[in-house]
């Protein structure tokens, strides 16, 4: 599978297994009226909508069409979702939100489509930032994102949606969220990446 297919597939896993599971955004109704749906285009929106109904005990699956364009929806993520769960004094969250976005450049997006905005999100309490590196690490670690218990901001490098092929299981399957994958062990040097720069590891360490 390359990455948009195993995405695909994580999606179809957690909303087979998860009859809560909602799935929304721009452009995304591919099956299922009553679960995948379009929305107006709307970042603010379609986050308040997340909220709204991860906070009803629902799994709320949103997508923002391009990372770019997810700032209208800031003041929801980082004001409402981030904090649901410390203003309420821990009786209320919103674990069952997660926001599906493509990010980081592909050469030819120009300003509105090659922006990495995870910084952003990075210091906010109360959310997670996930970025996967490949087919595999897409659909375990959006499975886990999905069923985390905290809100998540996943990004998806879109240049590595069709160029990443792996052989990605078919079943259920979850990867641990916030533990670093090790490609190559040594003693000189320590090479951190995450999400597109992480497929070129392999040419830089040989």
């Amino acid at each position: 599978m390359n990455m948009y297919q195993s995405l695909r597939d994580a999606m179809g896993v957690a909303m087979t297994k998860d009859d809560t599971a909602v799935v929304f955004g721009e452009d995304v109704a591919f099956g299922g009226r009553q679960r995948v749906f379009n929305t107006p285009l709307t970042e603010q929106g379609i986050a308040g909508f997340a909220i709204g109904l991860a906070s009803m005990g629902h799994t709320a699956i949103a997508e923002i069409q391009f990372a770019d364009y997810i700032y209208p929806a800031f003041d929801q993520l980082v004001n409402e979702a981030a904090k649901f769960r410390y203003r309420s004094g821990g009786r209320y969250d919103v674990g069952k939100l997660t926001i599906r976005t493509p990010s980081m450049s592909v050469g030819h997006g120009g300003l509105y489509h090659s922006q990495s905005p995870e910084g952003f999100f990075m210091g906010a309490a109360g959310l997670k930032v996930v970025v996967p590196r490949s087919p595999i690490q897409a659909k375990g670690l959006l499975l886990s994102s999905i069923r985390d218990p905290n809100p998540v901001i996943f990004l998806e490098p879109k240049i590595l949606y069709r160029s990443s092929v792996e052989q990605v299981p078919i079943d259920d399957f979850e990867l641990p969220i916030g533990k670093a994958e090790v490609l190559v062990k040594g003693s000189d040097v320590t090479l951190l990446t995450y999400g597109s720069p992480s497929p070129s590891e392999g040419f830089l360490l040989s």
